[in-house]
């Protein structure tokens, strides 16, 4: 982001103008902002478990961490969207969002950028579930239950810590790398 206070910067970065008493002239200004404003990649995951209160993950075909079903939300989709999309492709089946459980900001991690992950619950089913999913090749190798001791092995550091923390019910409406942040408190769910 350029220094507005550095005379170099704004010779190479000038301020934008636009006339803001216009439609048109605010529509340019927002157009300027939208190019010049960070953004930040979003994630939107869903909660899965079944009776035994396993929780469910893809082994992917991309990376050697299992994961909880979900994705890159999609320019103009929201979250809760992306999670159902991503179910519906991957998975072959339809999974209704039941709210949010949390949401976390991660940092940057191997080669990406730092990002927003949105959790989402999906309820609960029967552990012979997954024997009718209809699994996507391209990205998705296998599916297991999982128990805390599997996830711990099997996922990312900050997955791990975000289904412990969501699995024991004491998740905070935010999180920063998967763990409370200091001097944040919010109602256990």
């Amino acid at each position: 982001m350029p220094d507005p206070s550095d005379p170099a910067s704004r010779a190479t970065h000038p301020r934008p103008t636009a006339d803001l008493s216009t439609d048109q002239g605010r529509t340019d200004f927002t157009a300027i902002l939208n190019e010049r404003l960070p953004t930040k990649r979003v994630i939107a995951q869903g909660l899965l478990r079944n009776e035994r209160d396993e929780v469910l993950l893809c082994q992917l075909t991309y990376k050697n961490e299992w994961d909880l079903p979900g994705g890159v939300v999609d320019k103009f989709e929201s979250p809760a969207t992306c999670v159902e999309r991503e179910c519906r492709e991957e998975l072959g089946v339809d999974l209704p969002v039941m709210g949010l459980v949390t949401t976390t900001w991660l940092p940057p991690y191997r080669g990406w950028d730092d990002a927003v992950l949105f959790l989402f619950d999906l309820g609960r089913v029967d552990a012979d579930w997954i024997d009718r999913l209809t699994l996507q090749p391209r990205e998705i190798v296998a599916v297991h239950w999982a128990d805390p001791s599997v996830v711990a092995e099997r996922t990312a550091p900050y997955a791990a810590r975000l289904i412990a923390a969501c699995v024991a019910r004491d998740t905070p409406p935010y999180l920063e790398n998967s763990a409370p942040r200091q001097g944040v408190v919010g109602p256990a769910l």
